[in-house]
């Protein structure tokens, strides 16, 4: 903190003394930022940059200690809290305006014991982080398909990607967590110590506590997966995604492939006539040996007159960066998403009739393919509940100027409002924008009562609700 900082403070509605802020910082291995000290703007950035808050305070934490006094604070005080690891979440929950953030971007150790194939990760670590870590040794953690995003706010919510269908989710291979409870109290939640807690966490976002540590199970893979794009014109698209999807259903667990909708970046591999147009993109990864991979790839590659295919042999920390170029931070991003059993013609039609009308270059439809392993793990074994979708909808609108916000975000809505009919009426919690509370009880469906259960418990106050938040109450509507 700087001398300017050294003043009383209103966090909040709450009056908070300089001497308490003082005594904070004192007691801190990180520091505190105030709205005055020179990191501030930095540090309460975010990836969406529709998200603008400001935090009265902002915790940078150095280690579960810091976190632990970070909290008691909070409590004490009776400040709204807001969690920060990768600040990716799409409702930028990561920042509150007025109360205290919790900032654990410092805090990015990533520890791998090749022996028992297992890793030890901070909340401040992002998947990039985790992925060249446990590359070194080819092994790898299912994580999700943008090397930026923190791993901790994926985690919470589930976690799929490209080795999702082989490996389960991010929470199927989560062996224990560190996490500071709202009583400022840190333990340890497995599958034998506060087990109901270790439940909520593998799905429930950031309801119950603020995860210091990460234990999970790694796998055998790599350096290279055969992976990578075809890209076909969009006047194709009805009968490309109908071939995608009976291609996809004899896919072994090893191969997953995703369906892009959008106007074409700037591709290096793509003719420049094509650039600015739509297109469809199937991007493919088999995650298994690669010699192996090239045959369960083929049917896919033989679909239509493809503009242009690179699937080939390819670092998988390469391919896990692939999209990063298209989803840098500093753009307004608002999402809307569905979970749906079949893609059936009708959502077929849906799809390709609102790419014929993207309100922008850098607005796009895609469809996550999952199932495989995460399939087979019983609906009520984590707080995730989403076991049967076999594809996740993400309607990604984009954009710079904020005078197009309304044309953008009515866009995406009326994608999601068509498509409800064909939906299996769950949500992914990490795709969800904040004007979505209402989908919160949806979106766990049969686990949702036990969630409320764990957070009266956890969290009466429901100090922890920058959040898809799960209400402390006995029944809906209850005070």
């Amino acid at each position: 903190m700087n001398d300017m900082s050294l003043t009383n403070l209103q966090a909040g509605t709450t009056m908070i003394s300089a001497a308490a802020i003082e005594a904070l910082a004192g007691r801190l291995r990180g520091r505190v930022l105030m709205p005055t000290d020179a990191a501030y703007d930095e540090a309460r950035t975010i990836w969406n940059a529709m998200i603008d808050r400001r935090p009265g305070l902002i915790v940078q934490c150095a280690g579960p200690a810091d976190v632990v006094n970070a909290v008691r604070f909070a409590a004490e005080n009776q400040l709204l809290v807001a969690m920060r690891g990768g600040g990716h979440n799409i409702a930028g929950n990561a920042v509150c305006d007025g109360g205290l953030m919790i900032d654990l971007t410092p805090m990015k150790s990533v520890r791998v014991d090749q022996t028992t194939k297992r890793a030890w990760v901070e909340p401040g670590a992002t998947l990039a982080d985790v992925d060249k870590e446990t590359q070194a040794f080819r092994l790898v953690l299912p994580t999700g398909i943008n090397s930026t995003t923190g791993i901790a706010g994926l985690t919470l919510g589930g976690g799929f990607g490209w080795t999702t269908r082989k490996f389960g989710l991010t929470v199927d291979n989560l062996l224990s967590v560190d996490v500071v409870t709202a009583n400022g109290e840190l333990v340890r939640a497995s599958p034998t110590e506060h087990r109901d807690l270790f439940w909520a966490l593998r799905g429930g976002g950031g309801n119950f506590g603020v995860v210091t540590a990460f234990e999970f199970a790694l796998h055998e893979l790599g350096p290279e997966v055969v992976a990578g794009l075809v890209v076909h014109p969009f006047a194709d698209a009805p009968s490309v995604l109908k071939q995608y999807r009976q291609a996809l259903e004899t896919a072994p667990d090893e191969l997953t492939c995703w369906a892009v909708m959008r106007q074409a970046p700037p591709l290096p591999f793509l003719p420049a006539e094509w650039h600015g147009k739509e297109i469809l993109l199937l991007a493919i990864c088999y995650c298994g040996d690669p010699e192996a991979g090239e045959k369960p790839t083929a049917e896919l590659r033989s679909i239509g007159e493809p503009i242009a295919d690179v699937v080939g042999p390819i670092p998988f920390v390469g391919w896990q960066q692939a999209f990063d170029p298209l989803l840098t931070p500093g753009a307004r991003n608002y999402w809307k998403s569905h979970d749906f059993t079949e893609l059936s013609d009708e959502t077929i039609g849906v799809l390709t009739d609102a790419v014929r009308q993207l309100p922008g270059p850098e607005c796009e439809i895609f469809i996550g393919h999952v199932g495989g392993a995460a399939g087979r793990v019983a609906v009520e074994e984590t707080a995730f509940p989403q076991r049967s979708s076999h594809f996740v909808m993400n309607v990604h609108a984009r954009w710079r100027d904020p005078a197009m916000d309304r044309t953008c975000i009515d866009w995406a809505r009326r994608l999601f409002e068509a498509a409800k009919p064909y939906a299996a009426g769950t949500a992914y919690i990490n795709f969800m924008p904040e004007d979505e509370i209402d989908r919160v009880e949806a979106a766990y469906g049969s686990n949702y009562r036990r969630l409320v259960e764990v957070k009266r418990r956890y969290d009466p106050l429901n100090l922890f609700r920058m959040n898809q938040n799960v209400r402390p109450i006995e029944e809906r509507g209850a005070a």
